[in-house]
């Protein structure tokens, strides 16, 4: 592909004639656009490069399928297909309304009718699923093919109540395609956007949406509350703007710095002196401390909020805050749900949590060091001759992923999760869930035929520590 950094929406010229050779040749010449699209550059955009597409789109991806990752594949033809799908006719719709005449009553539909497939045939941008396939304004968006008074059946009547819903949380997609909206940032920067959410524990990954920790909330508020000007969504696009207009030499950068500066230094005196200090805050409770007998109390710390000696430093005693699910309290000292015993000295392992979440330590720190991930068995491995299985692990940005217990003798690692079962297709010795809106199919790593979960795959599996 092209320079994959880019923001240009700019083609060059021969790359749009192959595209429309290749659609011509394979779908038909009423599939081509009429005319050579060219699409309006965004403001500010690179102008130095093309718009990212294959550098030839003769490189279909099904013949590129033997040399590329699943990964690599999915990604090459999302490009691929944008890419062809741009230089295609447009799709034909028919806006349509349907009344449905049951006295003394009236129903009616409201939705499209495909008359002509157009660029739909190769892409189509995917919509949120709605409740009974509905959009937000609870019209279907497609309709059979109906004639002016034909008679039709009632089938099954449906009661619905819809209620306001929250707007969702962001995906990493989602995030960025605001930012782009905003003008916030370059495509240089948006990976680094989202590393510095995660590697600060403002955020954390659920279901593949980027749900705030209390950190990143409590971090959002206060700096909102003492820097306004500072996160004004429209400051960041303003300043890339003017970082612009220094390059072309309609701006002088000095003024621009004092411009900045002078107010900022004026937030940044009045923040030190009033804004509050989280760290030293802290909640009284009723608790006792079970190594030296004084009060506990609760702090905030990177992590949220968490129970500590009030004898601190010279007690160091913590524990979590009881479980906001099931009531329990989580107590460092306490041994897990499962009695597990440290393999170095025999005393029971304990729940702790760091950095990178919970985890197993020996409760005879500090003479014993040992820890141990809390991981749940997923299935043996595949490597042949390993002897291990694949448990689930956490990485260094508390990304969830699956791996061998024997590393680093075997680096078997994967992010979706396997499945022991076996592919029909190629006889691959397992599958991997992949999670989509019409919810989880299986997915070969080797040939990537997706198959429909088996009943049995499809049941969740015990996991113990």
């Amino acid at each position: 592909i092209t320079y994959m950094r880019t923001d240009s929406t700019r083609l060059a010229d021969d790359a749009v004639r192959e595209a429309q050779t290749y659609v011509a040749e394979h779908y038909g010449k009423d599939y081509v656009a009429a005319k050579p699209r060219r699409h309006r550059q965004q403001k500010g955009a690179q102008e130095a490069h093309e718009a990212i597409r294959p550098t030839s789109v003769l490189r279909s991806p099904d013949s590129l399928r033997p040399h590329l990752s699943p990964e690599q594949l999915s990604l090459y033809t999302l490009i691929w297909n944008r890419m062809v799908a741009s230089q295609m006719s447009a799709a034909v719709i028919d806006q349509t309304r349907v009344d449905v005449e049951a006295a003394p009553y009236t129903f009616r539909a409201t939705g499209a009718v495909m008359r002509f497939a157009g660029f739909t045939v190769l892409y189509e941008e995917s919509q949120p699923e709605r409740a009974g396939g509905q959009d937000e304004e609870g019209h279907n968006p497609a309709l059979p093919p109906l004639q002016e008074g034909q008679q039709v059946e009632a089938r099954e009547l449906v009661p619905n109540q819809h209620f306001t819903q929250p707007p969702p949380r962001y995906t990493e997609a989602s995030l960025v395609s605001e930012l782009e909206k905003l003008g916030i940032g370059r495509p240089s920067t948006y990976a680094s956007i989202l590393s510095t959410l995660r590697d600060r524990q403002y955020v954390e990954d659920q279901a593949r949406k980027l749900v705030p920790t209390e950190l990143g909330i409590t971090i959002t508020g206060l700096l909102v509350e003492h820097f306004p000007d500072l996160l004004n969504v429209q400051f960041t696009a303003q300043l890339e703007d003017k970082l612009d207009q220094i390059e072309a030499g309609r701006h002088d950068w000095v003024d621009t710095l004092h411009d900045f500066y002078d107010a900022f230094e004026v937030d940044l005196q009045r923040a030190t002196q009033k804004m509050r200090d989280i760290k030293k805050e802290v909640e009284e409770t009723d608790e006792v401390c079970d190594k030296c007998g004084s009060g506990m109390v609760i702090r905030r710390g990177r992590f949220g909020r968490f129970m500590a000696c009030s004898a601190y430093p010279k007690c160091k005693n913590t524990a979590e805050l009881p479980s906001s699910t099931n009531g329990a309290t989580a107590s460092a000292g306490e041994p897990p749900p499962a009695e597990v015993a440290c393999d170095k000295c025999g005393k029971p392992m304990a729940v702790r949590r760091g950095r990178f979440g919970e985890f197993l330590a020996c409760t005879g720190y500090p003479e014993c060091k040992t820890t141990r991930p809390i991981t749940g068995v997923v299935m043996d491995c595949p490597e042949d001759g390993c002897g291990g299985v694949i448990v689930q692990r956490r990485s260094r940005r508390g990304r969830t992923f699956y791996g061998c217990n024997n590393y680093p003798t075997c680096t078997f690692t994967t992010w979706q999760r396997p499945v022991a079962q076996p592919c029909a297709q190629c006889g691959a010795p397992y599958l991997l869930e992949k999670s989509t809106k019409k919810g989880v199919s299986l997915r070969c790593p080797t040939c990537g035929m997706e198959t429909a979960p088996e009943a049995a795959a499809a049941e969740p599996q015990a996991v113990s520590p």
